[in-house]
């Protein structure tokens, strides 16, 4: 029993020891700890506050659109880009006001803002819409060339359909109809039998088939 008494009292002392030691090391990262866990918080709420005013300029600029008031429009698109860009709002803002533009027949305009959108959208589940709209630009543009290297850039499963549709539109204009035929075929194959643009796009292949016999 002594010996155990004995080692009690030197593993108490060790232990004080390391204490007297070690003990502000302990404190001070103790007190890191709670500030890290503070400033993570704080910076959530400050995330989470951002957030809602962005939405809250986003739903103003929806209800200055409706008006008819495309001057506020643009003041607030302005102020989505500035204040907010690293939020989602900032990106449909973009878009909204390029879709806008290509209405107004200011394509270049569009493609700016549309390149905007693409800069700030990071991997965003928007990036491939973005990406198709810029394609989509592109062509109107006349630039069907810069529309095929953006349409490479979507590989979203989801979008095949649309990217091999916007890819034989592409091919069409620039005068490659075998190309283009590959691609709407594709863009079959990647849609389900249900799907409504089923019907309109066999019209585009069927087109091609026209041209074809016409040209031979």
């Amino acid at each position: 029993m002594a010996f155990d008494a004995y080692d009690d009292y030197e593993q108490g002392e060790r232990v004080q020891q390391w204490l007297r030691q070690n003990g502000l090391s302990i404190l001070i990262g103790i007190v890191i700890g709670l500030v890290a866990i503070f400033g993570w918080q704080q910076w959530r709420n400050h995330q989470a506050t951002r957030q809602m005013e962005a939405a809250n300029i986003y739903q103003q600029l929806q209800s200055a659109l409706a008006a008819g008031k495309g001057s506020q429009a643009d003041q607030l698109v302005d102020r989505l880009q500035k204040d907010y860009a690293k939020s989602t709002y900032a990106v449909l803002a973009a878009s909204d006001l390029a879709k806008r533009q290509v209405e107004a027949k200011q394509l270049d305009k569009a493609l700016a803002s549309l390149q905007w959108a693409r800069n700030h959208v990071g991997d965003n589940v928007l990036k491939p819409l973005i990406e198709l709209r810029v394609a989509k630009v592109q062509l109107a543009a006349g630039k069907g060339n810069d529309a095929l290297t953006t349409l490479d850039t979507v590989t979203a499963k989801g979008y095949e359909a649309l990217r091999q549709e916007l890819r034989g539109d592409t091919l069409v204009k620039l005068g490659r109809a075998d190309d283009a035929r590959k691609a709407y075929q594709a863009a079959l194959a990647a849609m389900d039998e249900d799907a409504p643009q089923r019907a309109a796009l066999q019209l585009k292949l069927d087109d091609l088939a026209v041209a074809g016999k016409q040209g031979a």
